[in-house]
């Protein structure tokens, strides 16, 4: 008798059971079957500034090494490190012993060329004698001046004194002695991709910052356009000119250059209409086409206030889901609320 009342027991709960079971599945697929309400917004169009930032370090636009042709001891540096000097000056004095022997030499020879024209003039030497005479003294005058080149080193250039690696007495090597650079103007050289190659134009104006004058702009022009694209980073380098009249820009510096290609009309849409895929970098949109939406891919462009710039992905007039979006998929139908 207990057997049947268990049993008879077992079988109400296990209808029961079921009854709940199919309710449940009833609530979740009536959840499923409700229209997520979501919020949209209008795609706009708009000529977009087309600019690009690059960085790189302050150039000098000239620099030149002073070193002599030969090794030489150093008999005097008249110039330290900061120092201005303009183009001919004398920076360095080599030693002079064998210039001063050739000068000797020089001494004696023209004394005894001297006396050979006064007897050719009287026909008491020949003209051999004379023509070799004279031809000796030439030989010696041209050694001395090429002994004071290389004794006495000139700037060939007006700018600054930027590296010192010598003491006075100390004996040249292979290290110049000095560096001189022209810090006006100066320069930076900036790769630019090969897209905008036919945009980037001999003498266009280029915003500069520094991160040494925070705050503050300077204007540089584009100077050279490189002819050839680097095949590895499809890149081509442009320099970029500075005018340093003030000597406020210095070599080594670190600077940020805004080139800008022109403007063209594309696309904007909220930052709230981006949605981010999951482990990857992807960015897309639920983009509003009737009653439901689409999952589209977008390229991303500038952060234009509480805006981006897309360069693909979403057509012109457009509308896009910008609030409600965990609730959807793609294809899925949606209810539309302000």
């Amino acid at each position: 008798m207990n057997n049947i009342k268990f049993m008879a027991m077992a079988a109400i709960a296990a209808c029961t059971l079921a009854s709940c079971g199919e309710k449940d599945k009833a609530k979740e697929t009536d959840k499923a079957k409700e229209i997520p309400q979501v919020k949209i917004a209008d795609v706009i169009e708009d000529d977009i500034a087309q600019t690009e930032v690059y960085t790189a370090t302050v150039e000098s636009d000239v620099k030149n090494n002073i070193s002599p042709n030969v090794p030489y001891r150093i008999e005097k540096i008249y110039v330290e490190v900061g120092d201005q000097v303009r183009k001919g000056q004398v920076l360095v004095q080599l030693d002079q012993s064998s210039l001063r022997q050739l000068k000797l030499q020089i001494d004696n020879q023209q004394i005894e060329f001297n006396r050979v024209e006064a007897l050719y003039k009287v026909g008491g030497a020949s003209k051999a004698e004379y023509d070799n005479m004279k031809m000796n003294l030439d030989v010696l005058q041209t050694q001395y001046r090429q002994m004071v080149q290389n004794t006495q080193l000139l700037s060939p250039i007006s700018g600054v004194v930027t590296a010192r690696n010598y003491d006075n007495g100390d004996m040249y090597t292979n290290t110049p002695i000095l560096t001189v650079e022209q810090t006006n103007p100066v320069k930076l050289i900036v790769n630019v991709s090969e897209n905008y190659y036919k945009l980037v134009k001999k003498g266009q104006s280029v915003d500069i910052t520094l991160d040494a004058y925070e705050g503050e702009n300077f204007t540089g022009k584009v100077t050279i356009v490189y002819p050839t694209i680097d095949v590895a980073t499809h890149t081509f380098p442009v320099e970029i000119t500075i005018n340093n009249s003030k000597q406020k820009v210095r070599p080594g510096m670190f600077a940020r250059a805004t080139v800008s290609f022109g403007s063209q009309r594309h696309v904007l849409v909220p930052d709230e209409a981006l949605v981010k895929q999951v482990g990857a970098g992807d960015r897309y949109v639920y983009v509003y086409q009737g009653d439901s939406v689409v999952y589209q891919k977008v390229e991303l462009g500038k952060h234009i206030g509480t805006s981006y710039e897309l360069m693909s992905g979403v057509e012109p007039g457009s509308k896009v889901v910008v609030a409600g979006q965990s609730r959807l998929a793609n294809g899925r139908k949606v209810k539309v609320v302000k």
